[in-house]
């Protein structure tokens, strides 16, 4: 599995083409170091690399990545957020808030960004969005009633939902308040949840048998770096049971499920490749506030929709950002 992430992130990092017109990266002549730690290598990895590129910071060249990923096993981010403390970074890159408490317990002088992080407040890792304080700053998809509108959008394109099962990690603290949202929309909606916790690989298994035995009327997953990591998996699921899937972002993996509303993600970590050019530039993190999302995005499968035996209707079809043919 190491040398399988290995590759991964090799190709990630080769497949980028430098931008012609790169900005010179300050300090000429400087090594810029950046810990990079994840669940899993992601292909959204390559926005942040590329713009990155962008501003002038070309790995292999002036620019050199460590990289930690916990294959889903969050255990291991203590030991990774020690080990990068030791190195001489100049940055870490964190993109799930396991890995980003372990690193605030591990250093609090390297400057952090946390990438399209869920609730960095809620969890304690930063004072406020605006004033972060500390060490960390970064990116969030946070945003008012966001799976108040999915919770919605699954009702108008299937108004005969009346049961939901929720595939969410648990183990993720940042995703209780994700899961405290789905139950208020839930109750003002009138739909009855089916909590499906995952805390490592090993629970997908579990999970998806006991969502077959109950036989919901949609799937909502709540993404963080372990669901999406198994998001095709859970997707396919879905569709060959016929039950419609409803996913908080749209991944070329999981661009299979029936419905995805979301923040635009890109965005998010573009953003954060500009929040560590300020770094790099002499910028303190607790004086850069988080940036919040601008952007959100409607896509809807046409293709799932047919093989469902769903309708969409053209009201919906009209708010799409995207339709998949």
């Amino acid at each position: 599995m190491r040398r399988i992430h290995a590759a991964l992130a090799a190709a990630l990092a080769s497949a980028l083409v430098v931008h012609p017109f790169a900005i010179e990266a300050q300090h000429a002549g400087k090594i810029w170091r950046i810990g990079f730690i994840s669940v899993a290598p992601m292909r959204i990895e390559t926005v942040f690399f590329q713009h990155l590129r962008e501003l002038g910071y070309v790995e292999g060249q002036n620019l050199v990545v460590e990289r930690r990923y916990s294959d889903g096993r969050a255990e291991r981010f203590p030991g990774f957020a020690s080990e990068l403390a030791r190195l001489n970074l100049d940055l870490i890159m964190a993109t799930t808030t396991p890995a980003a408490l372990a690193v605030k317990n591990a250093t609090k002088t390297i400057p952090v960004v946390l990438a399209n992080s869920i609730d960095p407040v809620g969890v304690g890792l930063v004072a406020s969005l605006a004033r972060p304080g500390g060490n960390i700053t970064g990116t969030t998809q946070q945003a008012p009633d966001l799976f108040a509108k999915r919770l919605q959008l699954l009702v108008q394109a299937i108004p005969h939902v009346s049961t939901v099962a929720v595939v969410w990690n648990a183990a993720n603290p940042a995703n209780a308040r994700s899961w405290r949202e789905v139950q208020d929309a839930a109750r003002v909606l009138r739909i009855t949840l089916q909590s499906r916790e995952v805390r490592g690989p090993s629970d997908f298994e579990r999970v998806l048998n006991e969502t077959a035995r109950e036989r919901p009327d949609a799937l909502l997953l709540i993404g963080d770096r372990l669901t999406l990591q198994h998001g095709e998996e859970i997707v396919d699921f879905a569709t060959q049971k016929r039950i419609p899937s409803m996913l908080d972002r749209s991944y070329p993996e999981t661009a299979g499920a029936l419905l995805s509303y979301g923040a635009e993600e890109e965005e998010l970590w573009r953003r954060a490749a500009d929040l560590a050019d300020k770094i790099f530039k002499g910028a303190k993190p607790a004086d850069l506030p988080f940036e919040q999302p601008t952007k959100f995005k409607l896509v809807i499968n046409l293709r799932t929709a047919k093989a469902l035996g769903v309708t969409i209707p053209q009201s919906l079809l009209l708010r799409a950002d995207e339709i998949i043919q």
